[in-house]
């Protein structure tokens, strides 16, 4: 089956999100970092290019949550998280954007075609 013809109920996800959708949310992903990595992945629904990087992360994906736990964010939907985020870990706005964030610190930020698992397991080493 071609691209433009991949079934929209087709899951090829390896990753199971939690969904980061208020600053409650975060704080909590926040605290979470200090028992594992937790991994912010920024998201724009509108851009293809953001559609791209959340795929091949989803179908390159190879960890369990008790080596990082994952937590998507629609930023479109939820612009004050996301500016949250970009105030609290010091890092510039993008999207597609990655935060990987270890003991309360971002440990590593990657965004467009930077994103890659290799680079997360990388930062994790």
């Amino acid at each position: 089956m071609g691209f433009f013809n991949r079934n929209k109920s087709e899951n090829t996800s390896r990753i199971t999100w939690n969904k980061l959708e208020s600053l409650s949310d975060l704080e909590q992903a926040i605290e979470k970092s200090f028992e594992v990595p937790v991994l912010l992945f920024k998201h724009s629904v509108r851009c293809s290019i953001s559609s791209m990087a959340l795929n091949r992360t989803e179908s390159r994906w190879e960890m369990s949550e008790e080596e990082v736990l994952p937590f998507y964010l629609d930023l479109i939907s939820f612009r004050e998280v996301s500016n949250a985020i970009a105030d609290k870990f010091n890092v510039f706005h993008a999207s597609p954007q990655i935060i990987l964030v270890k003991n309360g610190q971002a440990i590593l930020d990657a965004s467009h075609n930077e994103i890659r698992v290799e680079l997360i397991k990388q930062a994790l080493s």
